[in-house]
């Protein structure tokens, strides 16, 4: 049995992480957040400490790791996307490998950094990414590398979920803490495209607003049409209404079907970390360099076939 400690506790993802250590038969030794909005610990591990300062919670950490029968093995970092490089940081130096959501950190400087980190502490990084073990996605993938190596399949991808008026008014709608709306709910799309369709090409974007970004990514195997959206107005006629989230990924022609199987996905990360076959920082690296170019991109004068069709003329 491994012991953990959690830092993001009451964030929208951490039950995913505190399931996944329970149902993996692993302990929740103690956990961190400014927020006390944390009841659902109570369903899932309430034997685990909680702090809602970090001098406390790191200082406790410090005490665990005196025992071996205490000691943490393991940090989950379910925090802000602009606190993770100081929480893994922070978790390495203690001692503990690290499991982090996305995105892992804002620039390939800090995947860099982290690098040496791991060197100075002989502890690792893991990132969560999820998609690489769904079962569609790994179908897809099986797919490409079957088809002739000189074939590019062209990608329209589109997903748009809506979010309300609070999401501007908290650290997710500040681009200096979520690094904008294509880091934060697009990261884990453009690992998948990574994933499937080889290493970036291109790198063009054709839209950035506060709450939505759209453009054209180039792979060794795929032409990628991409937009994302929170503004509930982008949502296609006969979704409006109807579902909150438009999600639709078309491969020449084709869809990808992969609404359901995301249950599981983090608890199915955590046993491949355990058993060594964890995603670490250079896995990571691609989707990181990848979001890094989309904030630093200028705006591209293209049309045509390169710019997703959500992307009207009036916002070019």
């Amino acid at each position: 049995m491994k012991n953990f400690a959690l830092i993001g506790a009451a964030g929208y993802i951490a039950p995913r992480h505190m399931r996944a250590i329970k149902d993996l038969g692993h302990q929740l030794s103690v956990a961190y957040d400014i927020n006390d909005s944390v009841g659902i610990i109570d369903s899932i591990s309430p034997q685990s400490d909680f702090f809602t300062e970090f001098e406390r919670f790191e200082e406790h950490a410090y005490r665990l790791q005196r025992s071996p029968a205490t000691r943490l093995d393991y940090v989950a970092i379910c925090s802000p996307n602009y606190l993770h490089h100081a929480h893994i940081a922070a978790g390495l130096r203690l001692g503990c490998d690290v499991i982090c959501e996305k995105p892992l950190v804002p620039t390939p400087a800090l995947v860099d950094e982290l690098t040496r980190i791991e060197q100075e502490t002989g502890k690792r990084v893991f990132n969560i990414l999820q998609l690489r073990h769904h079962e569609a996605i790994l179908r897809l993938k099986e797919k490409v590398t079957a088809a002739p190596t000189d074939k590019k399949f062209d990608v329209e991808l589109t997903y748009i979920t809506s979010r309300g008026k609070w999401y501007l008014e908290s650290w997710k709608g500040d681009p200096r803490k979520s690094f904008g709306v294509a880091t934060n709910i697009g990261v884990h799309f453009f690992d998948m495209l990574h994933f499937i369709f080889g290493n970036l090409q291109e790198n063009r974007i054709h839209l950035s607003q506060e709450t939505k970004a759209a453009g054209y990514l180039e792979y060794e195997r795929a032409r990628v049409r991409w937009f994302l959206s929170i503004d509930a107005d982008d949502l296609p006629q006969e979704v409006k209404g109807k579902k909150p989230t438009y999600r639709n990924i078309d491969i020449s022609g084709e869809q990808l079907e992969f609404s359901e199987g995301f249950t599981d996905l983090h608890t199915t990360s955590y046993r491949e970390i355990l058993a060594g076959r964890g995603y670490g920082l250079e896995d990571a690296r691609h989707c990181v360099e990848t979001v890094d170019g989309i904030r630093q991109a200028s705006i591209a004068a293209d049309a045509g076939d390169r710019v997703h069709p959500f992307v009207s003329a009036t916002e070019l």
